[in-house]
């Protein structure tokens, strides 16, 4: 349901009252999202106290009501750059760092959930994002949410995290291709230059070579792609010879994101299988990151801290951590650069580098 504070209510709006409104609550809508319990006045239709950690609910977001006793779940923030959408929790994959380990059960109601939202959602967003478990697991209903998202929101860039391998055939890359959405990327991961590297990471058998092959469909199609490559202690003796196998095999690809690890669900179980400080592998990050781009392929840096990549690359850094998910450390707070610098994952408060430095203030003179 769609919060509303001020336009006429429809069958699926929710009136989101300010904080301490003691007045008559307005009649018509299909239920009210209070700040406290001071609030209830009027219509006798359901009402929700929000706690603290929904103080940041708007109008025109979405939401879910759901459970015994009813709870609020927050699906889309109209104010956000960083919406994303889980489609399904079922995965082919079990990546040793996967943030959102998979669960094996029937979530269909998520597509249903997200076929009612996209009318509501603002025409004016600009980004929105399709993740999973693996979303191309919904086989046709994926293909249907893609097109559903062309419908209701035509200017809005539409970016799917999936891990490409069934594009591997021909039919699905087709059918994605034939929706003909204007403004679609595909997120794909390749952990290696080597078929043992990436199977074991993400825990599966022929994972590369129909990865690979997925990726060469889609550009049979000229569907756009990112390929993501996670950095921890397994792919980072691997990482300049990836980038020399991109720049061989796959130059077609439209960026190369070179990514921190999140240290969230599987990650944090295998911590010290993973874990390797950003500090030590910056020269690999910054050699892969040269190459490409001299190579002429688009690197990008993503949830590094600027104060832990080499001075010469920090202009590939992106700014990417989702607003709910990132944070600093005190030893940010005098930093003249932290406006710049997405900072750090939440969950690095488990472990972080020990080089973070703050930057200094620019002098004139």
């Amino acid at each position: 349901m769609r919060t509303s504070a001020v336009d006429p209510p429809g069958a699926r709006d929710l009136f989101l009252a300010s904080a301490g409104v003691g007045a008559q609550l307005p009649d018509g809508y299909a239920g009210y999202l209070l700040r406290s319990v001071d609030s209830i006045a009027g219509p006798t239709r359901p009402a929700f106290v929000l706690g603290d950690e929904l103080a940041h609910l708007r109008d025109g977001d979405i939401v879910v009501v759901e459970g015994s006793p009813p709870g609020v779940r927050v699906l889309y923030r109209r104010g956000s750059a960083f919406n994303s959408v889980l489609l399904t929790e079922r995965c082919d994959h079990l990546c040793l760092m996967c943030c959102q380990p998979p669960k094996d059960r029937d979530d269909s109601y998520l597509i249903d959930e997200l076929l009612q939202a996209l009318p509501l959602m603002s025409p004016d967003t600009r980004e929105l994002g399709f993740t999973g478990g693996e979303p191309t697991l919904l086989g046709e209903r994926f293909i249907d949410l893609v097109a559903a998202a062309k419908r209701s929101l035509p200017r809005t860039a539409l970016h799917v995290l999936t891990n490409g391998r069934r594009f591997a055939d021909p039919a699905f890359a087709r059918q994605l291709a034939a929706v003909g959405h204007p403004d679609l990327m595909l997120g794909i991961p390749l952990y290696a230059d080597v078929a043992d590297v990436h199977e074991y990471v993400v825990q599966s058998s022929g994972a590369f070579d129909e990865t690979v092959r997925g990726l060469l469909q889609l550009r049979r199609y000229r569907i756009p792609i990112e390929l993501r490559f996670v950095i921890h202690k397994l792919t980072v003796p691997r990482l300049r010879a990836f980038a020399e196998f991109v720049a061989r095999n796959l130059t077609f690809v439209h960026h190369v994101a070179l990514m921190g690890m999140e240290l969230m669900g599987y990650a944090r179980s295998n911590l010290d299988l993973l874990w390797v400080d950003p500090w030590e592998y910056r020269a690999e990050l910054r050699d892969a990151a040269v190459f490409l781009e001299k190579a002429g392929i688009r690197p990008l840096i993503f949830n590094h801290p600027l104060c832990l990549v080499h001075d010469d690359v920090q202009g590939l850094t992106v700014k990417s951590i989702s607003d709910w998910k990132n944070d600093y450390l005190p030893a940010c707070e005098s930093c003249a650069r932290k406006t710049e610098c997405g900072g750090f994952f939440v969950s690095s408060d488990l472990r972080h580098s020990t080089h973070v430095r703050p930057f200094a203030p620019a002098t004139s003179g």
